[in-house]
């Protein structure tokens, strides 16, 4: 399926590696020039030689923090120098610590909402004045079921990411009529490193092993799998794409009808 996107330029964040690795491939695959931002110029590099190499677009990397306005900015001014204005963001950039409300420290609760939400908000703030100059637009924030589908497990992520569902939402009614979209994907879990520690961080909080933590996560989901980070990138490149011209606030999960609370027994 030709998505429409051919010779676009999507800045990814978080693109060096899991789900923004994935959607950054993807959308190369589709035609577009991928500029990348990540916090490790190792990782960063390596993903920009890769997808360069595999689909001949054009590529470019920067290190930025997205906990911090001045870095965003300059990344995104970066990206939009080499490879030209930006005609798609994707969001990936942000994690949360798992832990109870009991223990979690004010620094851990910031850390969140500076990364995981303000982080968000800074790269949206930072496309969304050239886009509505230029009438057009496509912004897609890789979010997380546990903002619609709470659990106390992960209160730091589930709050940033109700969030950021609803920034999104006045986002998509303020700047729809300009020709920009906004929309949210909400991945349960995928089968990433940041994955890997918040199932860490569910097994100690249980009191129980990895294998039982990842045990109950698997019998969540009607599937018996947690997801592949390709299978979301591809619903990022579909969102993300002209195919989906008509969808503006939507909030789409990709959690194979999990069930949480069977996480919890």
């Amino acid at each position: 399926m030709d998505l429409g996107i051919k010779g676009k330029v999507a800045l990814v964040t978080g693109g060096s590696k899991g789900i923004g690795l994935a959607s950054a491939t993807r959308l190369a695959e589709a035609g577009c020039h991928v500029g990348l931002v990540a916090r490790s110029e190792m990782d960063l590099k390596s993903a920009a030689t890769r997808i360069g190499a595999q689909t001949g677009v054009e590529t470019f990397y920067t290190m930025a923090d997205m906990g911090v306005s001045e870095e965003v900015d300059r990344a995104t001014g970066e990206v939009a120098g080499a490879l030209g204005e930006i005609d798609i963001l994707v969001t990936c950039a942000g994690s949360s610590p798992g832990g109870l409300v009991e223990e979690l420290t004010d620094e851990e609760w910031f850390s969140s909402l500076n990364l995981k939400f303000m982080g968000y908000v800074r790269a949206v703030r930072a496309v969304l004045p050239g886009m509505r100059q230029r009438g057009r637009g496509s912004i897609v924030m890789v979010v997380g079921n546990d903002g619609l589908k709470p659990s106390y497990w992960e209160t730091t992520a589930g709050v940033a990411n109700a969030a950021d569902i609803n920034f999104a939402s006045s986002m998509a009614e303020q700047y729809g009529r300009y020709g920009v979209r906004v929309n949210t994907i909400n991945p349960g879990p995928v089968n990433t490193g940041r994955w890997d520690g918040l199932e860490k961080a569910f097994a100690r909080d249980k009191g129980v092993d990895q294998d039982r933590a990842h045990e109950l996560a698997v019998q969540s989901i009607p599937f018996g799998r947690i997801a592949e980070p390709d299978e979301v990138a591809d619903l990022v490149a579909f969102l993300a794409s002209e195919r989906a011209s008509f969808i503006n606030g939507a909030h789409i999960l990709i959690d194979g009808a999990q069930r949480k609370a069977i996480m919890d027994l």
